[in-house]
């Protein structure tokens, strides 16, 4: 199974320069980083995780800018955004980062996207709640154009964009993997339509994990689609190896471990414990 990490990282995390050796030193395959603009003091969404919104959150750097400097420190290590918030960015200027991060980096930028749920700050951006997933499409399809055709345009409900000439092209031919973030059976949906890859998130929606992932496997087919193209990748997982097990049962090809925004022994603490798990479970 790969193995990697979900971080938000921040000013107090432990920085690239050391974090990018320590993880490809313990056999990490990628890197998935969160992204907010930034938090409205209204606090009128309420977070899926619970109560109190962690600080990360407010704090977390900008995904691109922080990748590239990551990209600097290491040399196989995928880099992801975990997830992109495309729905408030522009998507000119979002297809010319990820091209720039995919050329810097050799090939390896993962582009995880989705429609997040704070409303506010979405509102901030211009964009509105209803309907930020027909937009996330749109723009998603506008930057694949970017990426992969000469003179791009699109022409969408939501998203218009004229002829033009943009570089530079991604490193990865076609384009970077697109992973799309989102519960069952949205986020499984959109994945089978026009995604790379699907990041679930266990316990939420109707069914078993296992039963989630075989079902956006045969929408996939019905799509006509390979539905083995389609990666699977669990954020925050468990460290239970039993755990780990049946997220290997139920399909899933990565699990990407908590990296706490936290520096120092704290930080080598939580990598270790991800692999320890995966050794643990028979799965590395």
């Amino acid at each position: 199974m790969k193995a990697g990490v979900a971080h938000f990282p921040t000013t107090y995390s432990m920085p690239p320069h050391e974090l990018g050796p320590a993880l490809e030193d313990l056999g990490y395959e990628s890197i998935w980083v969160a992204e907010h603009s930034h938090i409205p003091t209204s606090r009128e969404s309420a977070w899926p995780g619970g109560a109190v919104l962690p600080q990360q959150y407010y704090d977390t750097h900008d995904p691109f800018v922080w990748l590239t400097a990551l990209a600097g420190h290491t040399s196989e290590l995928l880099l992801g955004t975990g997830i992109c918030l495309v729905v408030q960015r522009d998507p000119i200027h979002t297809a010319k980062q990820a091209a720039s991060l995919d050329q810097l980096s050799s090939g390896r930028f993962q582009f995880g996207v989705g429609a997040g749920w704070n409303a506010e700050e979405m509102a901030d951006h211009g964009t509105p709640f209803d309907g930020r997933f027909k937009l996330l499409r749109e723009r998603v399809a506008a930057i694949k154009a970017m990426w992969t055709q000469e003179t791009p345009e699109y022409r969408g409900d939501r998203v218009e964009l004229p002829p033009m000439t943009i570089n530079p092209k991604p490193f990865q031919q076609p384009h970077p993997p697109i992973h799309v973030g989102g519960a069952y059976p949205g986020g499984a949906r959109r994945a089978a339509e026009w995604g790379n890859g699907w990041i679930p998130i266990p316990g939420r929606g109707e069914g078993t994990l296992a039963e989630q992932i075989a079902h956006m496997r045969q929408m996939a087919a019905e799509l006509g689609r390979d539905p083995a193209s389609l990666e699977v990748s669990i954020y925050f997982a468990s460290t239970d190896p039993d755990t780990l097990i049946s997220y290997a049962e139920a399909g899933v090809d990565r699990v990407a471990f908590n990296l706490p925004s936290v520096s120092g022994d704290t930080a080598l603490d939580a990598l270790h414990a991800g692999i320890d798990a995966l050794d643990a479970a028979g799965l590395r």
